[in-house]
């Protein structure tokens, strides 16, 4: 009886450890309202572009203005700019950032500028939703590519990867706080990422076996967290806390198909009911051959007529060889063109209903079938009623 015991407490505790060590954090699950990035966007220009910049007008505008900020007024029509491109700046300003930090920038350009390898982005403002301006831009643009050979012998030249598009580690320095309330009438609430009614219920529910009586979850998506009087003034810790909690997200059956790509991604609650599949496919070739169709030698310009008679009455008016000196023989290319037709024979699989996506994936494998064949299955199943899934279509 004491084994027993021993053994059913061993047993006990390794699926406890099994169970948790499956968590996820709530803080990896949800986003505390009023903690959120921000979107900056600015236009500039990128100097130093080694003759792979653009000649827009909107371009040469832009460099006049600029210079008249350092006191040099010149007509825009007389500007050559294909040293420098015009471009939109983006970025992500972090909740909470200070005044002084820095931010990393994307340089995209908007004109017909060949590379922005080598360009420097200009004093660019970046400004927010509501017109302000929060960071300022400027640096050395790194691409992770190049362009090169172009220009040399033959005019070959090798690209890598894509060149109009450049980042700025750090690029950008803030100049003004963004304000975030996390605290409203002494509660907090939370957003799931992924929205689910049962994982909205057993995120409440764990934080209420710590914290009784402060959780509830308003609909699938918010959870509302009241702050414990121990934690008065001292938000922070608490949302600190409560993000270490571990739960087990529930999952929702769902197949994913993205037919651009060929991929299929199914979760692990997918289930199928008892269903007989038949999978054919018809393939239709259609090939061309050319053929040369060559003169007899020695011709010339002559035809040779081999209908025509050679002796009697009417060889006078229609001669074996007739001379033609208006047309001239070629050496002519013929299309041929070949059409076939194979369809594979076609038989039933009896596919029983399967508890587990690993039992699932085995079975549908073992038709044989191609990626894009299996998308067509899996709509199919979702037609007949037989997929106990959500079926999406990317």
């Amino acid at each position: 009886m004491r084994i027993f015991f021993k053994v059913a407490l061993v047993l006990t505790f390794l699926g406890l450890i099994w169970t948790e060590s499956f968590g996820s954090r709530i803080k990896d699950l949800v986003n505390v309202e009023g903690n959120r990035d921000n979107q900056l966007v600015g236009y500039g220009l990128v100097f130093g572009l080694d003759g792979k910049g653009d000649a827009a007008d909107v371009t040469k505008q832009s460099v006049a203005n600029s210079l008249k900020r350092f006191g040099i007024t010149i007509d825009s029509k007389k500007l050559k700019s294909s040293n420098v491109a015009a471009v939109m700046v983006t970025a992500n300003i972090p909740p909470f950032s200070k005044s002084g930090a820095r931010i990393d920038v994307m340089v995209s350009s908007i004109e017909s500028a060949k590379s922005l390898q080598g360009g420097v982005l200009l004093q660019t403002p970046l400004l927010g939703a509501d017109g302000v301006v929060y960071a300022v831009a400027q640096g050395p643009i790194a691409i992770g590519g190049f362009l090169g050979g172009e220009g040399g012998s033959g005019g070959a030249t090798v690209q890598q990867n894509h060149l109009t598009v450049g980042r700025i580690a750090a690029g950008a320095i803030v100049e003004r706080e963004i304000n975030a309330d996390l605290v409203e009438a002494s509660s907090i609430n939370m957003s799931l990422i992924n929205p689910d009614f049962t994982t909205a219920v057993k995120l409440a529910d764990a934080i209420n076996a710590h914290y009784p009586a402060t959780a509830k979850a308003v609909d699938s998506t918010t959870i509302n967290v009241k702050i414990p009087q121990n934690f008065f003034k001292q938000e922070v810790n608490f949302i600190a806390s409560i993000g270490s909690i571990e739960v087990m997200p529930d999952v929702r059956a769902r197949v994913i198909i993205n037919e651009r790509t060929g991929t299929i991604v199914a979760t692990s609650r997918v289930r199928i009911s008892t269903v007989a599949i038949s999978q054919g496919s018809l393939t239709i070739t259609i090939s061309q051959t050319l053929s040369v169709s060559q003169p007899n030698p020695f011709t010339g310009n002559t035809i040779i007529n081999q209908n025509a008679p050679t002796s009697g009455t009417d060889a006078t008016n229609n001669a074996a060889i007739t001379a033609n000196n208006n047309s001239e023989v070629k050496t002519v290319v013929v299309p041929s063109t070949e059409t076939n037709v194979h369809e594979d024979k076609g038989s039933f699989v009896v596919i029983p209903e399967y508890p587990t996506i690993e039992r699932l994936t085995s079975a549908l494998n073992a038709l044989g079938v191609s990626n894009r064949e299996m998308m067509s299955i899996f709509q199919s199943l979702r037609s007949a009623g037989a997929l106990q899934a959500e079926l999406i279509m990317d």
